[in-house]
């Protein structure tokens, strides 16, 4: 094989591998480059290689995306060798029989590939609407604001970054992972989110805090070389917490991705960062960036409006290349960062 034609394989490989780790919709898979390849082939081993990135990776192996969409991604590549190739591939139907006869969870897998080598992997509902809330899966702007982030790892070294509405955690995880942070609270005020952020913390090799008392009381020494940032779990009702016990928590970057459903969450949010624009550190307040979908303009005018009347000034952060992380669909997205 030519030394282009190695480089084309590889590329089709990891487009398949990062969009079936993160359980990308089907029709996101570059099936007809695949298509290609294989007229080009008499043999199958570039789909043998494929399995070995999607069913087969030791990932999905440990922690599986959901059993119906791996059947479908089997049903989907079986085809597709069909069409081309007269001879079964045994490897293939053999993944398909084993996923078939496997239950399916109420929880899945996602996971995704960090520049480091490294990854994050998400348990997720396997509903996007579970039990009155959104947050057990991950929203697209949760992707685009922790790719920022993998690039803009000064904004969170040896300081502490407080997130709002966390949800299934992938932005934090993705920033404890690769951008050395002194410490890190994830936050929400959902019970199911919270049980299940904690579930993701701990399945991606991190300690939690004992309690978020023992933190506020002992926020502990600065450490620039330690190796693991400290991570805790917070409950935060954006009504009802304080300025006190928000400024207990000593941040240093203020986060929140995917948190504008409507006018109510608006209000609330502009209301905390009100509340957080208090919390002086060193005589400074903490940074904010907040990252959204825009999926309603008229939502997102109202929260520069109320960011306007609370006095908070913002401007829109330089749009960055999304090339990092397989998103569901094609959205515009964008990061505010707030002066607080």
């Amino acid at each position: 094989m030519a030394p282009e034609e190695r480089a084309d394989a590889a590329r089709l490989l990891w487009g398949f591998e990062r969009r079936f780790l993160a359980a990308r919709a089907l029709r996101s898979f570059p099936w007809q480059s695949l298509e290609e390849k294989l007229r080009d082939s008499s043999g199958s081993e570039l789909l043998l290689d494929i399995l070995q990135k999607t069913v087969k990776h030791p990932l999905c192996v440990k922690h599986p995306p959901s059993v119906k969409y791996s059947r479908s991604f089997l049903s989907e590549l079986i085809r597709k060798h069909e069409a081309v190739h007269t001879e079964p591939s045994d490897e293939l139907y053999q993944a398909l029989a084993e996923v078939l006869t496997a239950e399916e969870p109420t929880h899945c897998h996602r996971s995704y590939l960090l520049p480091s080598g490294d990854s994050v992997t998400l348990c997720e509902s396997t509903a996007i609407v579970s039990h009155g809330t959104t947050g057990l899966v991950t929203w697209n702007a949760a992707l685009y604001l922790a790719e920022w982030a993998v690039e803009n790892p000064a904004v969170f070294t040896h300081r502490t970054a407080l997130e709002l509405g966390s949800g299934a955690g992938l932005t934090g995880l993705a920033i404890c992972k690769t951008c050395r942070p002194r410490a890190y609270v994830f936050s929400d005020c959902h019970s199911r989110v919270l049980e299940q952020l904690r579930g993701n913390v701990l399945l991606n090799g991190f300690s939690l805090e004992p309690s978020i008392d023992a933190w506020a009381q002992h926020p502990g020494p600065h450490t620039p070389e330690a190796e693991r940032p400290r991570v805790a779990v917070a409950q935060l009702d954006w009504d009802t917490v304080t300025a006190p016990q928000l400024a207990a928590f000593q941040p240093d970057v203020i986060l929140a991705a995917d948190v504008l459903y409507g006018p109510e969450t608006v209000l609330s949010l502009v209301g905390v960062l009100r509340k957080l624009s208090t919390c002086r550190k060193d005589q400074r307040a903490p940074d904010a960036y907040v990252a959204f979908t825009i999926r309603n303009p008229e939502t997102c005018q109202l929260f520069t409006t109320e960011l306007g009347r609370a006095g908070i000034p913002w401007e829109e952060v330089p749009r960055h290349n999304q090339k990092l992380f397989p998103y569901e669909e094609h959205s515009e997205m964008a990061i505010l960062k707030l002066t607080l």
